[in-house]
């Protein structure tokens, strides 16, 4: 079911919006060389605990993952595009690394993601980003009231199929609210003017994700973690937006974003 918020409830849910940038901003910062991904699952439990939040993935079991999650962040590494489940391993040189992140503040849920290169980057994998990136501001730009679902999905996938990249609609965008996922499903492709029309009031998280050569994945032995089938790297962007009379307010916005953006162009 589909559920609209008060312009009163979207206030309530900015503060989930906002502790859930300023935990991928900390994540981002903290990833470097000779980091573990369990190091950085650790950081984000930490901050959970000291801002009274709660983890909307430690016990997180739908039909598609094999048991409950048990952490409370997800960090997909190289070929690893989503659902990463955290494990003793520590981030390599050039390694690419997403982190995906949801939590519930006061009852109210926001979910984000952001994908980065740690030491010496790949020159292609610093434009899988940047496409990512770009493919998530078009769906955003195109989340208004009046549009349809199929504007969201479309702008996305026009951004990816100009880069002559694939696009898996297996999994993507969805609702937000009390709850990490609910309706509608957002896929990453889609035909403009089809679909639910955008109404104030909608939540939604928008998350394109893209691999280098392939649109196809499996699921690793862990029970979770989504990788390539043919083992190139992947990069996942993503933002809980609220659809309103005017732009669409992004709830996850990063406020330190510009500073880490800066860090990871300097690298190349």
């Amino acid at each position: 079911m589909i559920e609209l918020r008060t312009p009163a409830q979207i206030e309530e849910m900015k503060p989930a919006g906002r502790f859930v940038s300023e935990v991928i901003t900390a994540l981002a910062e903290a990833a470097d060389v000779g980091v573990n991904l369990l190091d950085l699952d650790a950081l984000a439990h930490r901050m959970i605990k000291e801002r009274g939040a709660e983890s909307c993935y430690i016990d997180y079991h739908p039909s598609f993952g094999a048991s409950p999650f048990g952490k409370v962040l997800c960090t997909s590494v190289n070929d690893a595009v989503l659902h990463g489940l955290p494990r003793d391993y520590v981030l390599a040189d050039g390694d690419l690394l997403s982190v995906d992140f949801a939590a519930s503040v006061d009852g109210w849920v926001a979910d984000s993601a952001y994908s980065l290169v740690v030491g010496t980057p790949r020159p292609e994998d610093l434009r899988l980003i940047e496409v990512t990136e770009r493919a998530l501001a078009a769906g955003i730009d195109a989340a208004r009231a009046g549009n349809r679902i199929g504007d969201i999905s479309h702008a996305i996938a026009s951004v990816a199929r100009a880069e002559g990249l694939r696009i898996n609609t297996q999994f993507g965008g969805h609702g937000v609210g009390r709850t990490m996922h609910g309706d509608p499903h957002i896929p990453n492709d889609g035909r403009p003017g089809r679909g639910y029309k955008l109404q104030p009031g909608l939540v939604i998280a928008i998350e394109p994700w893209f691999l280098h050569t392939t649109d196809e994945i499996f699921t690793d032995a862990d029970g979770w973690t989504l990788r390539s089938m043919d083992g190139s790297r992947g990069a996942h962007m993503e933002h809980t937006v609220a659809i309103t009379d005017g732009d669409p307010f992004v709830l996850t916005a990063r406020a330190r974003e510009p500073q880490l953006r800066t860090r990871f162009a300097a690298q190349a």
